[in-house]
């Protein structure tokens, strides 16, 4: 190693996932004080347990994963009191939903916001950017979901 040659910071797991309460609302404090640095990976990258990548903010990062973890978007590499790392996938997937009516609309977006979740809206449809595992998501909306007040509509 050259003198001064920066070290990289080496990560042996994933802490959480954005989709997860507690992790989301530390992340959430944290992005409003920006240290909160984001590494984004190619797609195809997901499925590696061994990786180099560098944040958004100059850190690089040697990932070593356990074989029963996976990275994906919104995976939180390290969170600490004052910094945490989180990864991105470079084409963000999106959950989309149409609710039954107005009403069932307004509380699916006041639901979506009190979680914390980025969304973008459609003509009857909101949408919902995955930053975890989907199953994540649709547990926390089967109480729309599973009584027929939203209903899932496939991407286009």
């Amino acid at each position: 190693m050259q003198k001064g040659a920066p070290v990289a910071l080496k990560i042996h797991g994933i802490v959480g996932y954005l989709s997860e309460s507690t992790v989301g609302d530390r992340i959430h404090s944290l992005q409003h004080e920006a240290r909160v640095e984001n590494l984004l990976i190619q797609p195809q990258d997901v499925a590696r347990h061994r990786l180099r990548a560098v944040t958004d903010k100059g850190t690089e990062c040697q990932i070593i994963i356990p074989r029963d973890q996976r990275l994906g978007d919104g995976a939180v590499l390290m969170l600490e009191k004052d910094r945490a790392i989180v990864v991105r996938i470079d084409e963000q997937r999106w959950l989309k939903l149409a609710p039954l009516n107005v009403s069932d609309g307004l509380e699916l977006g006041y639901f979506c916001g009190n979680l914390h979740w980025r969304v973008r809206f459609e003509p009857d449809c909101v949408l919902i950017a995955l930053e975890g595992p989907e199953e994540d998501y649709l547990s926390r909306l089967a109480l729309f979901l599973e009584t027929g007040r939203a209903r899932r509509v496939a991407n286009e």
